[in-house]
């Protein structure tokens, strides 16, 4: 579920450097974007700033008086794990980073910073991860399946992709966008044996062909202009554990050959230069695009397609998945309301039916936006189906209809919830994620008792 980077994301974000010159060039640089920018001179004062607000990505000097940069990245890990730590390092302090890197930080670069370009870059990828992060979070509680609450549709993935986990074999996951396919790719990795090393995930539709073989590969130290140091590439940076390719199809030909070729050889040289490097990875790839009609058409490779489609897992729809609409809808408002301040803000039974109803073609996403506009909207303890009838931008169409009331909605609902249980009303109130008593009040209501 790799969203793609949008200059338009904000963060709150903590500046960390006893050097006050470069550290005001970063504050300047990153509050240009948009950003809030809070300025520390050593590690000390950060964790006294951390300890009093909330910041989605730390940007450190690893060389420091008093606390380092090390020493605090062990402290944010421990006490604020969904803090994303991004490590400053002078060239002789390159190793100190890469080590960092498996403790936990997100990535580091290489002082002098002088590009803000690449500084934004990098603490926008950051932010990606801490957002995805806290969207992952708010669709699985604890204890609980992290791809399913119950759906038959789901299980059958689920046991699947548990199967293969024990494997290094290639997985490719499709299915509609939004419709959980990085999740499941995370839950891959962390049933693997590679759990214990990074998960590094890329959009291939984020960075244009230039920018992603670099993103991918990395590069040496003048490959091409602005290439001011060498920079390890993604697929180095996921050694030992497991790298996600998402949105495959948007993958440039030219791409795909040199990806073929990794897949194949599993080493690969950094963009202008002659050293091999081993690609000591398991590799996942994700799509929403029809690879077949794809190599038809010449848009993509077939002997690319047969090394990434060793085990192939179709992802259903919301829509095929409607047992589990409730309990993500529950989890998904009480996320969003407690970061609105409404931590009492509930859904009534006549809204998780409408939910139900609904056919989705956002999937996830899309049930995640319409729950955060209601939630923004609503002035009650509880949203209604009359609060979503009446949203901006409307909600999923239901599937088997198109109905112009709520009532209408409701009903269809639940005549085809009836229809999928085989009038089994206790499954029926189940899957709508309403109580038995209150499906047979709606029954006698609607008339269909």
């Amino acid at each position: 579920m790799s969203v793609p980077i949008s200059s338009s994301a904000k963060a709150n974000v903590l500046v960390v450097d006893d050097e006050e010159s470069l550290r005001a060039f970063l504050a300047e640089a990153l509050a240009e974007a948009g950003h809030r920018v809070v300025q520390a001179p050593d590690g000390e004062a950060a964790l006294a700033l951390l300890a009093a607000s909330s910041f989605e990505v730390v940007l450190t000097d690893l060389k420091m008086p008093r606390v380092d940069g090390a020493a605090l990245l062990r402290q944010i890990r421990q006490d604020y794990p969904d803090t994303e730590v991004i490590l400053l390092t002078a060239h002789g302090s390159i190793a100190s980073a890469v080590d960092a890197m498996r403790r936990g930080a997100f990535d580091y670069l290489q002082k002098p910073v002088s590009s803000p370009a690449e500084l934004r870059l990098v603490v926008a990828r950051a932010l990606e991860r801490h957002r995805l992060r806290a969207f992952r979070e708010a669709l699985a509680p604890a204890n609980a399946s992290p791809l399913t609450y119950g759906a038959p549709s789901m299980a059958v993935v689920e046991k699947s992709l548990r199967k293969v986990a024990g494997a290094d074999a290639t997985v490719l996951l499709l299915g509609e966008s939004g419709s959980g396919k990085e999740i499941a790719a995370r839950a891959v990795h962390r049933w693997s044996h590679r759990a214990a090393g990074p998960f590094v995930a890329v959009n291939c539709a984020a960075l244009s062909p230039e920018l992603l073989e670099s993103e991918l590969f990395g590069h040496e130290k003048g490959a091409f202009t602005g290439a001011h140091a060498r920079q390890r590439g993604r697929i180095e940076l996921a050694t030992g554990g497991t790298f996600f390719l998402d949105e495959i199809g948007e993958l440039a030909l030219g791409l795909q050959a040199k990806l073929l070729r990794v897949l194949q050889e599993k080493r690969f040289e950094r963009v202008g230069g002659r050293q091999v490097v081993d690609a000591d990875v398991r590799w996942i790839a994700a799509t929403n695009r029809d690879l077949g009609d794809m190599m038809r058409r010449g848009a993509f490779r077939e002997d690319l397609y047969h090394r990434l489609s060793v085990f192939p897992v179709r992802l259903p729809p919301l829509r095929e998945r409607r047992e589990d609409i409730p309990h993500l809808a529950r989890h998904l408002l009480a996320r969003t309301a407690r970061d609105l301040g409404k931590p009492t803000l509930t859904l009534s039974d006549d809204a998780l039916a409408f939910l139900s109803g609904a056919d989705w073609p956002g999937n996830i996403r899309e049930l995640a936006n319409v729950l955060e506009r209601s939630a923004i909207m609503v002035e009650r303890d509880a949203i209604t189906a009359d609060d979503l009838a009446l949203l901006p931008g409307g909600v999923g169409e239901p599937t088997a209809s198109t109905p112009t009331t709520v009532s209408e909605a409701e009903r269809d609902a639940i005549s085809r919830a009836l229809a999928a249980t085989s009038g089994n009303r206790r499954l029926a109130a189940a899957r709508l994620g309403i109580g038995l008593r209150t499906l047979y009040d709606k029954l006698k209501r609607y008339g269909l008792d």
